[in-house]
């Protein structure tokens, strides 16, 4: 589909936007929801097919049938309202803003966000998110074919301390990875070097963050600082917000232009005409050579 028209009304709506979702999540204590969904919509993308990706398809029957996609649709429709009352901003935009607000109103990191994302209902095949109960081998698999890395296969984890487990939608133990599962801060990785606590959440894809040479590194740096993993988190959640989508990219997004604009119609219609300048030059000199050929040939 068609990309959204970035212009000033599409930021303002999308600030709006941001502040209704504030006020939302705060009174339906939902963050942990919302989070999950922003993650699960764009961590389906396949960077060799370039297919799935924080598209809005997460909102497809289809979709949010999937089994890990459980409990979904819940989140799906907290936040219908929003695309209602926001017509012109895509569902995409809308979720990862969502995702954004999650983690900044928990007491994470504020994340600079870009919008532009377009929607689809395209669904992506089953079994593309990641399963937690499977071991380091299947996790590299996963995230790579996003086009993650291992430091972002690690920050990206630490979204886990916030919410928990619900059997009947993972069939995991009911219970959190943390202590206090709705304060986003570095207690995750704390608590995954410290010792196995009944009370708390230790998946096979958890522990083998500990038990992996190349991942542990990153969750003892995040563990000892906090402020570095913000840091680093912050940039691996908006490399995942943002895969494939190339219209939230820098040479696409003129945050101090609308691009419906007269100056930017302007300098659109100045390349076009710059375009017709060449191919008239190029013409006029190619006619010239052939007249020349001529003239000389007569000599």
């Amino acid at each position: 589909m068609a990309p959204p028209v970035v212009d000033a009304k599409y930021k303002k709506d999308i600030e709006r936007c941001r502040r209704d979702l504030r006020a939302l999540l705060a009174e339906k204590n939902c963050s942990p929801l919302i989070l999950r969904l922003a993650w699960h919509d764009a961590g389906t993308y396949d960077a060799n097919s370039k297919t799935g990706g924080p598209n809005g398809s997460i909102r497809s029957d289809r979709e949010y049938a999937h089994g890990a996609n459980a409990g979904l649709k819940i989140a799906i429709d907290i936040l219908e309202p929003l695309k209602q009352k926001y017509p012109g901003l895509t569902y995409a935009d809308i979720y990862q803003l969502g995702g954004y607000v999650a983690v900044e109103i928990t007491g994470g990191p504020s994340i600079p966000f870009t919008p532009g994302r377009p929607d689809s209902l395209a669904c992506p095949p089953e079994g593309r998110l990641p399963d937690g109960g499977k071991d380091a081998s299947h996790i590299r698999t996963v995230f790579y074919r996003m086009g993650l890395s291992d430091k972002d296969i690690v920050a990206l984890s630490g979204g886990h301390t916030l919410g928990r487990a619900h059997k009947e939608r993972s069939g995991f133990e009911d219970k959190p990875w943390t202590s206090n599962p709705l304060k986003f801060d570095n207690s995750y990785f704390i608590e995954l070097l410290a010792a196995d606590k009944a009370n708390l959440l230790k998946l096979p894809t958890d522990k083998a963050l500990v038990t992996d040479p190349k991942f542990r590194p990153h969750v003892e740096k995040y563990a000892k600082d906090e402020d570095v993993f913000f840091k680093e988190y912050a940039e691996s959640h908006k490399k995942l917000s943002e895969l494939g989508c190339k219209y939230t990219a820098p040479q696409y997004f003129d945050s101090t232009a609308d691009p419906t604009s007269s100056a930017a119609l302007l300098y659109s219609s100045g390349i076009g005409v710059i375009a017709t300048a060449i191919v008239a030059v190029a013409a006029y000199a190619y006619e010239s050579s052939k007249v020349a050929a001529k003239v000389m040939k007569k000599a």
